[in-house]
């Protein structure tokens, strides 16, 4: 890693934006990687380290949303417990695979997410404001959680766009209260990274220590100001980015 002061600033910046973005659009990790990438780290490092520092900014997420919660314990244990499991699943993946194997997907992965992320608001119109009365399609919705959840663990680059999409396909209640039950189960998928990257993996702990509580603010200012700012131009700057990220990564 590039410790120069001007890198330095550029990766709090960087957290800064990514929480913003976070707070109005979702995927704001895609910002962080390649921020990492750019000050010298290595894909795999980019990556593990870009999965540890966004905690904070989950459990402030859960924190805030806390309220919408309430009245979802069946669900959050449902949901909860196989997000533990695809998570630490999509970890280990990552650690045992080589690591050509990683270098291989992650530029897939990285386009896969932008172009979930630029199809975010089509989603939303084609899946229609649901009947909170219906009850949950559990068969489909804890096998689609569990798989979002390994590809948490693996990448995580735009899970919140993933997990949000699997929520209201398959959850039926308010999405006010669906986006609460997907910070925490970002959340829940954090934790399982953090315990087994901080353990296994190359985390860079100086950048998380810029990163971590940089994306927080970021976050809560993005919350703050979320009416105000235009968020298809903030998207469509993550979607554009990106989709450049992983086309260099295919190329370089």
């Amino acid at each position: 890693m590039d410790a120069s002061p001007g890198a330095l600033v550029f990766l709090l910046l960087a957290g800064l934006f990514a929480g913003g973005v976070n707070a109005v659009a979702g995927g704001g990790s895609l910002l962080v990687f390649p921020a990492l990438l750019a000050v010298g780290f290595s894909p795999l490092a980019a990556n593990v380290t870009n999965s540890v520092a966004q905690w904070p900014g989950y459990l402030g997420i859960v924190i805030g949303a806390r309220r919408d919660l309430r009245e979802q314990r069946r669900r959050i244990l449902l949901t909860s417990t196989v997000a533990v499991l695809g998570s630490g699943i999509g970890c280990v993946l990552l650690l045992i695979l080589p690591g050509e194997v990683f270098d291989a997907v992650v530029p897939a992965l990285v386009i896969m997410a932008s172009l979930l992320l630029a199809l975010q608001p089509r989603i939303k119109r084609w899946i229609g404001q649901p009947d909170p009365s219906a009850p949950d399609r559990l068969g489909v919705l804890l096998p689609a959680v569990f798989l979002a959840a390994i590809y948490g663990g693996y990448f995580g680059g735009a899970l919140g766009v993933i997990l949000i999409a699997t929520l209201s396909l398959f959850a039926n209640d308010r999405l006010v209260r669906l986006n609460a039950l997907k910070g925490l189960l970002s959340l829940v998928i954090a934790t399982v990274t953090v315990v087994v990257f901080a353990i296994g993996a190359p985390v860079d702990w100086l950048a998380v220590s810029l990163l971590a509580p940089t994306t927080l603010i970021g976050g809560f200012l993005g919350a703050k100001l979320a009416q105000r700012l235009p968020e298809n131009v903030l998207r469509w700057c993550v979607v554009v980015l990106g989709i450049a990220v992983g086309i260099w990564l295919t190329v370089s």
